[in-house]
């Protein structure tokens, strides 16, 4: 076996969580060998727009981080297409999928995560697809373009954005969701109402409370039945039911999992003092979950870059924030549902915003419809813990900008 190579800091991860870490590293100091492994031959790039501007644009470019003169500035040593196969503790050395193995002087792991599929029968049928990549994007697009029937399994954000993008090209588009609402492990019940309502006021069929839902293939159509539907044709089937996390390095090395993803303290390093993960497959340090979140992949690696740097580098600590595109409405969620008591709606002719405070009337979670303000105004209630009216939070005629 040849020697292993000496790669300096290695980041596992051509994604945002990998891009902003490597580009974090660069623009503070650091000027030794760093190494990107990547099972893509993409520059970095991040995600959001493949569930939109890559569906509805045949000229949509790579949604790039970074222009390809700012990546070639970071000087890296890109490992690509390849896959990390495993990581050794003990001489700190990571084999790659060629046979060669880089010796690191600090490993992050950034490997996100994979479609999740309801069986294995479901990746064997030519109709259906799902979406994670940039190739999967371009397969989708021309996908939709060759189909009237659109199923997509999975009422949660991704399916919900694909069934936006598919009725902008005039695609018939019904959702099958197993649970009984949508996105409801993310967002309450009103919020979950008003998304159903925003999608069957653009036509689309929706079917909550699935249960068990069945493919069935059928010469060149695929048959989709449920617990509350009959068995009905499709051209294509979009599966958007979640990821699974690629967490096999982690296992491999012993390193702390729990929660779902990779346990990290908050400057993102692992139960390995050389090894930090970051972005999806690191979870939350405070939370205690692991977050999809375009917000979380970005500043978090910042974060742990950072503290790859300088042991004292502060913890990361923000709150979940994620957004989401659908139609003409731009929809923000800030915080999670835990310990929600009190649900309160707030309904302007442009807006919607939903309240979920606890107990002590303090804000924990905030979703809006068209109504980006509002955001900046709970992050500031999040962070100072504020007591909070329900009746003026309800009452659309009062500013609530007096709560500054």
């Amino acid at each position: 076996m040849s020697q292993p190579i000496s790669a300096g800091i290695v980041i596992v991860g051509g994604g945002q969580a990998g891009g902003w870490a490597a580009k974090t590293l660069r623009d503070r100091g650091y000027s030794g060998t760093l190494s990107v492994v990547s099972d893509e031959p993409y520059d970095f790039y991040e995600r959001p727009p493949l569930s939109k501007a890559a569906l509805l644009d045949d000229e949509a470019p790579l949604s790039r981080l970074f222009s390809a003169e700012t990546v070639a500035a970071l000087n890296i040593d890109w490992y690509r297409p390849l896959r990390a196969e495993g990581i050794n503790t003990d001489d700190q050395t990571l084999q790659l999928s060629d046979g060669r193995q880089l010796r690191f002087t600090q490993l992050l792991l950034a490997t996100g995560g994979r479609p999740r599929l309801p069986d294995a029968r479901w990746a064997d049928c030519p109709q259906v697809m799902t979406l994670r990549s940039w190739d999967d994007a371009a397969r989708l697009r021309q996908g939709l373009l060759r189909s009237r029937r659109l199923a997509i399994v999975g009422g949660g954000w991704i399916g919900l954005e694909i069934a936006a993008s598919a009725r902008k090209l005039g695609v018939e588009v019904t959702v099958f969701e197993r649970q009984p609402a949508l996105c409801m492990r993310s967002v309450g019940a009103d919020v979950s109402q008003a998304l159903l309502a925003l999608h069957q006021q653009q036509g689309v069929t929706l079917y909550c409370d699935c249960g068990d839902i069945q493919l069935e293939q059928r010469g060149g159509e695929a048959r989709i039945a449920s617990a509350v539907s009959e068995a009905q044709p499709f051209d294509l089937v979009v599966v958007g039911i979640g990821v699974e996390l690629n967490l096999a390095l982690a296992h491999g090395a012993g390193l702390q999992v729990d929660g779902g993803g990779i346990v990290v303290d908050g400057q993102g390093r692992t139960s390995h003092p050389a090894i930090f993960a970051a972005g999806d497959v690191a979870r939350h340090p405070t939370l205690g979950l692991c977050l999809q979140s375009w917000a979380y992949a970005q500043n978090q690696a910042i974060s742990t870059a950072g503290a790859m740097l300088d042991a004292d580098a502060p913890a990361y600590d923000d709150v979940a924030w994620l957004w989401s595109d659908q139609y003409d409405v731009n929809i923000q969620i800030l915080g999670v549902p835990m310990g929600g008591v009190h649900q309160v709606t707030r309904r302007t002719p442009q807006s919607q915003v939903f309240f979920t405070l606890n107990a002590d009337r303090q804000l924990v979670q905030m979703v809006v419809f068209n109504d980006a303000r509002a955001i900046k105004l709970g992050k500031r209630w999040l962070a100072s813990g504020r007591v909070l009216d329900p009746a003026q939070l309800a009452d659309a005629e009062f500013s609530l900008m007096a709560l500054k």
